[in-house]
């Protein structure tokens, strides 16, 4: 038998696993953030007439096809119905938009991918989870994930394919 004769063979390829890429529910718009402490009275006090005044005479075209997240970053105590009167007027033209800081919107998107996404094509199915990315995903996405591909994946593995860390299997 000549060593030098046979072929390598890719045992990655050939293994049947399935790399699941959360980069690739990766939100890549414009991202917003709404502080309403810059509209609150000595930036403490909402007074709920100036309120909606500026809520009706602010040009909210700024966040068309954006993702925004809603905040008030003051030591204020701010009533709920006021995030929600933002809202309203967020619906009708943001792509996305929640209550909470720069990293709750990202998690938040992704958890909105996720929830958007087939997972029924990874029934039976070897998975490995991609553990490096271009883009920063939070450690909650990566268990959301784990918890959507449980009912469907026959195992679910962490890292690259060539160097898996084994985390469930059926």
């Amino acid at each position: 038998m000549d060593l030098l004769k046979d072929e390598p063979v890719n045992r990655v390829a050939n293994s049947g696993l399935i790399t699941f890429n959360l980069e690739d529910f990766y939100f890549r718009g414009e991202r917003e953030i709404i502080d309403i402490k810059d509209v609150l009275f000595m930036g403490l006090i909402l007074k709920e007439k100036e309120f909606r005044t500026w809520v009706e005479a602010f040009d909210w075209s700024f966040y068309q096809g954006k993702v925004v997240s809603i905040i008030c970053s003051a030591d204020a105590i701010v009533p709920t119905w006021a995030y929600m009167l933002i809202a309203t007027k967020l619906s009708q033209i943001a792509e996305y938009f929640c209550f909470g800081s720069a990293e709750f919107l990202n998690q938040a998107l992704f958890f909105h991918a996720l929830s958007n996404h087939d997972f029924t094509v990874y029934q039976d199915r070897k998975v490995v989870i991609k553990g490096c990315s271009q883009v920063e995903v939070p450690v909650s996405v990566y268990v959301e994930a784990s918890r959507r591909l449980m009912p469907y994946a026959q195992k679910i593995m962490y890292g690259e394919p060539c160097s898996t860390v084994p985390l469930f299997k059926k």
